[in-house]
């Protein structure tokens, strides 16, 4: 009891011996023995399955773990910069493998609520957050997004040319998370894995960044 009480931060008004003996000479109350046997059993079944439940949020099962290499299109979000193994899961996940391709990336950008909401009437236009989106679907992308900067140059510089435009991190994000749509889009109706080789304004920098240092 003593344990318990510290554990649970306790105000320490009582010493644990006469709480324990207040809890022991409580009234028994009214309800039917079969009652409260039932009600006993049905509460440890409930920690039972809170208690399973703990140990698998205590990290991602093996399904999870492993790369999401072996199913359909997983191998071109893995082979995002800084994808990680459950980014890359979380964003296959909410992009699917059985998306239309004549659905078009700015469906898929609005889905993913890393585009903005314009209202127009008569000479009023208005732009504003995207809040009816995939709220999983933009996470997957905005967390992927603030990664890939530390690992790709192309998008760091299209991350700091929006800061410097004025947009605060988040919105940053979005914008790069969008711009990283537009390239992954080709790479998910060819099949083919993420290339920065192949990624024409990330292999622009890269050559103008080699042709500075070696000036």
């Amino acid at each position: 009891m003593a344990a318990f009480l510290v554990k649970h931060g306790y105000s320490g008004r009582r010493p644990a011996a006469q709480v324990l003996e207040r809890l022991r000479s409580a009234p028994a109350g009214t309800v039917s023995e079969p009652v409260t046997e039932a009600l006993r059993d049905a509460v440890l079944a409930l920690v039972a399955v809170l208690t399973a439940l703990k140990r698998r949020s205590q990290g991602p099962g093996p399904l999870v773990r492993r790369p999401p290499r072996g199913a359909p299109y997983g191998k071109i979000f893995a082979s995002l910069p800084r994808s990680g193994q459950v980014n890359a899961a979380q964003m296959l996940a909410e992009w699917g493998d059985c998306r239309q391709a004549d659905v078009g990336l700015d469906s898929v950008a609005a889905l993913a609520g890393v585009t903005p909401v314009t209202k127009e009437s008569g000479k009023h236009r208005a732009v504003h957050f995207r809040w009816a989106c995939n709220k999983r679907f933009r996470k997957a992308m905005t967390t992927f997004a603030d990664n890939s900067r530390h690992a790709s140059p192309w998008a760091a510089k299209v991350y700091n040319d929006a800061r410097a435009a004025g947009k605060n991190h988040p919105h940053a994000i979005r914008v790069l998370a969008r711009a990283w749509i537009r390239v992954i889009w080709p790479c998910w109706i060819n099949g083919t894995p993420y290339d920065p080789a192949l990624h024409g304004a990330a292999a622009a920098l890269a050559q103008q960044t080699s042709s500075q240092f070696a000036a």
